[in-house]
């Protein structure tokens, strides 16, 4: 088991230190940077070591492995300039295999008017983008206090007749630890997390909007005018993420619980950055669950827009292994205002 460790923690050091540049603005399909998944938002995205549900096939895969029965969540999100996300995924546990789930994330850019310059104030249609990614997850407990998880992803963007896709693969791991638990369990003690994300190939954008007349000497008559040419794109990388985090619960009572993260990232398009975390869990008997949390993202980001961070959830406890749970969060993006997320997820 030792070795399976050492393979997962070099792999995942030395592809951050490779890949890990900061080139601000140079990568192509950020929708995937923004966030999924209603806690992990509400704790400043500081939740790569501690998520334990099926939102971790954004976060972290291996996180994947902690869900110990079927899951469904669905979360929705009004981005700034009337954006909006979706992230819909299902998960099952299928014994002595690992955990297996499906997901998908979009980010909707809605209508927008066709202008050019004889018709700046709009030609009368209308055209649309939008950004997709679909995923699949697989992950497992190698040990009590090891775990493992991959996705492989198909990502895909299109703007009106344009298009461009990309595959990518996630890998993450989550290592439990019993330094400092207050109950001796190693998920109350240090948990440590690192996670690669959207390791994968360029993505290129072409189609009919690119084609265009082209006469070559205009100044000559009889040679050929309006040939059709296509202009040809660069191709652009993936926002790869590099995040290494621990958490810890410092107070763990039968009916409390109470939880501190903190998230490095390393992406290959920006600085880096630190997301604090915090999550108080109160238990109400045999009822549910009631969660407060906050955080803080961006922090040590050159010219972040992100801030404050906060939320709440609700779990209900139904027959048997059914549940169901109701989170909301709100975060700071300074100029551009603040968002709001709601999620939905249900146990069976």
């Amino acid at each position: 088991m030792k070795h399976y460790t050492e393979i997962f923690i070099s792999l995942l050091l030395f592809s951050a230190l490779v890949f890990g540049q900061d080139r601000v603005g140079t990568t192509s399909g950020n929708f995937l940077e923004l966030g999924y998944g209603t806690a992990g938002i509400s704790m400043g995205d500081a939740h790569v070591s501690n998520v334990r549900d099926i939102s971790s096939v954004y976060w972290n895969p291996a996180g994947l492995a902690y869900m110990t029965n079927s899951q469904a969540q669905f979360m929705y999100m009004p981005w700034i300039a009337e954006m909006n996300t979706f992230f819909g995924a299902v998960g099952v546990s299928i014994p002595r295999i690992g955990n297996l789930a499906l997901s998908i994330l979009s980010m909707d850019f809605g209508e927008m008017e066709v202008t050019n310059l004889d018709f700046q104030e709009g030609t009368g249609e209308t055209f649309s983008a939008m950004d997709m990614a679909f995923v699949v997850t697989y992950s497992r407990k190698l040990a009590q206090w090891f775990s493992f998880g991959t996705s492989a992803k198909y990502i895909s963007s299109s703007i009106w007749h344009t298009k461009a896709s990309a595959i990518a693969a996630d890998l993450g791991v989550i290592i439990n630890t019993q330094f400092f638990s207050p109950t001796g369990n190693r998920e109350d003690g240090l948990n440590i997390g690192m996670s690669i994300s959207n390791y994968g190939t360029r993505m290129q954008y072409d189609g009919m909007d690119l084609l265009r007349s082209i006469d070559i000497k205009e100044d000559e008559a009889g040679n050929y005018a309006n040939v059709q040419g296509q202009f040809t794109l660069k191709e652009w990388e993936l926002p790869l993420i590099y995040r290494f985090g621990i958490s810890l619960a410092p107070v763990v009572t039968k009916y409390q619980r109470l939880l501190f993260a903190i998230d490095a990232l390393h992406p290959n398009n920006n600085s880096e950055s630190v997301n604090l975390g915090a999550e108080y869990c109160l238990r109400a008997g045999s009822f549910g669950k009631l969660y407060l949390r906050s955080g803080y993202k961006g922090l040590f980001m050159t010219q972040s827009q992100f801030g404050v961070t906060a939320g709440f959830g609700i779990e209900l406890f139904m027959i048997g292994k059914r549940g169901m749970s109701v989170d909301y969060s709100f975060q700071d993006v300074g100029v551009l205002g603040t968002t709001q997320s709601y999620s939905i997820k249900v146990s069976f």
